[in-house]
């Protein structure tokens, strides 16, 4: 009975994204999983039937978006039939949105790639026996919805310990990370150096640090440290340490790319490629992606011109022509993620923030305060406050010494960024920064 209801709900989910889309009410991007789960809800434990070669999921506090979006990208360039929740949407309605609206019944995928919240990996594995996890990083993240870090630790532990097989790729420069690898099948990768190549980037931070133990209890030390808790880490009192990676990165990060080198250390084999993405943040995508497509057994070639072709979407490092002004869109949702991502503005573009408060946002907006907007300090043009929230991040950029001249508020998105793009000049750059939430309305609005 649940089979036939399987089949029979894949024929509802494509009736109603067409309708869907010829209402134009939609992007569908989980409507259509949510009512699929509510019709069948053991329709993903059917899934995985549909995938010959490998499920890899993807999960951690930042990053999924594009380490998932860029693995997938390097697998269909090898030709491979791949389901992937491309749109980021990460719960459980937007996974199975993915399937119900990919799936046929005699067609089979090679792969899928799939992005999942922290939160929800433990549901979706109730379900969906995953070959691989990729986890990225954890940061500190949306305390309303998530609370500290060993509760979202305690969430991706708990899928772990459901799937016995789950062969795990994990950041061994970040020690929340690497705990998940004690006892299993893990394959590390991480950085063994980086070097910044620019004005722009470097490797200090304002933001406030905070300071991670072992597990014994004692604080960690750095012989290396190069964001947040991301580094070369040991513990004094226990012994503890930093795992050599399998997968080791080299990388040079310049104003809008970077070159990384990676060598495999069961083979020795080194490898080159150029990534056509911002900061340090996104090499680390880049190589977490790039382990990932070794360990798949994809040909050096191949990821090679996938990673150079690879365009950021949604907000991820997303470039866009907006009245003829070149902009770049990069998410910002919580303190590390943003500190980063404030490290590589172009401080001679105008810039524009824009900040919500809705549940997919978190409705606490107390990172903005953690989070390091000190180094818009030097802005040479506007810098416009938008959202729900524009007032608060206004008076968060006025104690972060941006001239008051400089700030301007204006809480309708759009016409935020209409100002930011006023100038005949048509070499002046925008930047923007949204919330969650805010890059949603930003994605479909048309300039």
């Amino acid at each position: 009975m649940d089979k036939f209801r399987f089949y029979i709900s894949l024929i509802l989910a494509r009736a109603l994204y067409l309708a869907i889309k010829l209402l134009g009410k939609s992007s569908g991007t989980s409507f259509v999983g949510m009512m699929t789960l509510k019709f069948c809800p053991k329709f993903l434990a059917y899934c995985k039937n549909y995938i010959t070669s490998a499920a890899v999921t993807v999960s951690g506090t930042n990053g999924k978006t594009t380490t998932s979006g860029l693995l997938a990208h390097i697998l269909e360039d090898d030709k491979n039939q791949v389901i992937h929740n491309v749109k980021g949407a990460n719960m459980l309605t937007g996974i199975a949105n993915a399937f119900a609206l990919n799936i046929l019944p005699f067609k089979k995928f090679d792969y899928a790639v799939i992005e999942s919240d922290e939160a929800y990996l433990t549901k979706l594995y109730d379900y969906f026996d995953a070959d691989f996890l990729l986890v990225t990083n954890l940061f500190r993240d949306q305390l309303d919805r998530y609370g500290e870090l060993a509760t979202t630790a305690s969430f991706i532990q708990n899928a772990i310990d459901k799937n016995k097989s789950l062969i795990l790729l994990l950041n061994a420069d970040d020690p929340l990370v690497t705990n998940f690898g004690k006892g299993r099948d893990a394959i590390y990768y991480g950085f063994e150096e980086v070097e910044f190549c620019s004005d722009i980037h470097n490797s200090t931070s304002n933001a406030p640090t905070e300071v991670f133990n072992c597990v014994c209890g004692e604080p960690l030390k750095y012989s290396k440290q190069f964001f947040a808790q991301e580094g070369h880490y040991y513990c004094d009192s226990c012994g503890y340490r930093r795992p050599e990676p399998d997968f080791k990165g080299y990388v040079k990060i310049y104003s809008d790319y970077s070159d990384l080198t990676v060598v495999d250390k069961q083979n020795s084999k080194t490898y080159e490629f150029r990534i056509n993405l911002v900061g340090l943040y996104n090499a680390y995508n880049a190589l977490g992606a790039i382990t990932a497509a070794l360990v798949l057994g994809i040909d050096y070639d191949v990821i090679k011109d996938a990673v150079l072709s690879y365009k950021s979407i949604f907000g991820r490092a997303e470039r866009r022509v907006i009245n003829g002004h070149e902009a770049l869109i990069q998410l910002i949702k919580n303190p590390t993620g943003a500190s980063e991502v404030l490290k590589t503005v172009d401080l001679s573009s105008n810039i524009v923030v824009a900040i919500n408060d809705n549940y997919a946002d978190g409705r606490d907006i107390s990172w903005l305060w953690d989070s390091d907007f000190e180094r818009l300090k030097g802005a040479q043009k506007l810098v416009i406050t938008s959202g729900i929230r524009a007032k608060d991040m206004a008076t968060r950029l006025k104690y972060a010494g941006i001239p008051q001249d400089k700030i301007v508020v204006m809480e309708d998105i759009k016409s935020a960024i209409e100002l930011a793009a006023k100038s005949d000049n048509e070499d002046e750059k925008i930047t923007i920064l949204p919330s969650y939430t805010a890059l949603l309305k930003i994605s479909k609005m048309k300039f």
